[in-house]
């Protein structure tokens, strides 16, 4: 970091101003102080040069996960990412992501996926539990409760090539769901066999674990390692696997059951 960006200077962000249909990089110039953030910026030039920018924001403190954009390339929260530790010789580019429909200049729909999250049955108690034995061993709780710091800024279903290049959203959950599909498969407790839907609607298939999920997730969830990968297992196992297959029945795995089909 040099010191003239550590105390502030003048920076020009290339912002892309756009709908649907068209847009374009437009370039700003603005002087910035110290410690500032890319979102810092951005409301910045909202306020003093582009009244009419379109940028979705809410907490300001990286937990909300609505800051969501590319910048310089990268999925980033804008809320989180320094103007100081960005290239001080180079302009910063401020992109929409690239994996939803844009409404407006940096605000997508993500809306897809939340439409993806309604097909996931929730938790659901074992029915062989007994009333209100719902204990479970620490180590399950430490490996859900990773899962469970997900913000849902949706970078990781951006930055997935299957999403983002392939464009294949009607086959593919996306890491984000990867992650909700293994907090609940994973959970000791929970009675649903999920594996059908991960197999085969979720298409777990498709994830060629390159990690890139992974990389931009700004709580450090290990998705790949920690979800992705064992839920592949859970398939393989579960189709797979000539002992368990002795073992299961119904098609089942023990202490699961088949979601019932939808109306």
């Amino acid at each position: 970091m040099s010191e003239t960006m550590a105390a502030g200077g003048t920076r020009t962000l290339q912002i892309w101003r756009g709908d649907l249909t068209s847009g374009q990089l437009v370039d700003y110039t603005l002087e910035t102080e110290p410690g500032m953030v890319v979102l810092d910026a951005v409301l910045e030039i909202q306020r003093s040069q582009a009244p009419d920018l379109a940028v979705r924001w809410n907490c300001k403190a990286a937990k909300c996960g609505s800051c969501s954009a590319e910048v310089n390339g990268k999925p980033r929260l804008m809320c989180k990412t320094r103007l100081d530790h960005l290239p001080a010789d180079e302009p910063i580019t401020v992109e929409p992501m690239r994996a939803f429909p844009i409404i407006q200049d940096l605000v997508t729909d993500v809306s897809w996926n939340y439409e993806v999250n309604k097909k996931i049955i929730p938790f659901t108690p074992r029915e062989d539990l007994p009333e209100g034995d719902y204990l479970i061993d620490q180590a399950d709780t430490d490996r859900m409760s990773e899962f469970r710091k997900c913000i849902e800024c949706f970078m990781c279903q951006d930055v997935c090539h299957i999403l983002r290049d392939q464009r294949m959203h009607n086959k593919y959950y996306g890491p984000r769901f990867m992650v909700r599909l293994a907090s609940l498969d994973m959970h000791p407790l929970d009675g649903i066999d999920r594996i059908d839907q991960i197999a085969d609607e979720a298409g777990i298939g498709l994830c060629n674990i390159t990690k890139c999920c992974t990389e931009v997730c700004p709580e450090g969830i290990h998705i790949t390692d920690n979800a992705i990968i064992p839920l592949k297992e859970r398939v393989v196992d579960a189709r797979h696997d000539p002992i368990l297959k002795i073992f299961k029945r119904n098609n089942t795995r023990p202490g699961k059951k088949k979601p019932e089909a939808s109306a």
